[in-house]
């Protein structure tokens, strides 16, 4: 049963999408990282805000390819802070494209947790 909550959740983290896809919006997208905030970038150019900063954590974009981000659902008018924060992530993560290495099944497993840990202390935060 999803709730009727107030945001989006944009994630290529499978294990986010499992653990909220029943409770919240969770659009999720098989997609690397740059892909995901360029999704969510075109969310934000819809009307959308961002909620949780895209570079949240102390993980370098190189160190993980996986990202949530929490959106308002309602639209509208183009919100300046969030276009800045967007771009400026995406170019971040661009930059570090070429060198993120390639991780074994269980250390991106750990990855997906350290994702899921963050947008669900943004979850616990947006409902309390």
């Amino acid at each position: 049963m999803v709730v009727k909550s107030d945001f989006i959740v944009v994630t290529n983290n499978p294990k986010v999408h499992d653990l909220f896809k029943e409770e919240h919006e969770v659009d999720y997208q098989e997609k690397s990282d740059v892909e995901v905030l360029c999704f969510a970038r075109d969310l934000i150019h819809a009307g959308h805000t961002l909620l949780t900063h895209p570079m949240a954590g102390s993980i370098k974009p190189n160190e993980t390819p996986y990202k949530s981000i929490m959106l308002s659902k309602d639209k509208r008018s183009l919100d300046l802070q969030s276009v800045k924060i967007i771009e400026e992530s995406i170019q971040v993560c661009k930059k570090f494209v070429l060198t993120r290495r390639r991780y074994e099944k269980e250390i991106l497993i750990d990855f997906q947790y350290v994702d899921c840990s963050l947008i669900e202390n943004a979850i616990a935060r947006a409902l309390a």
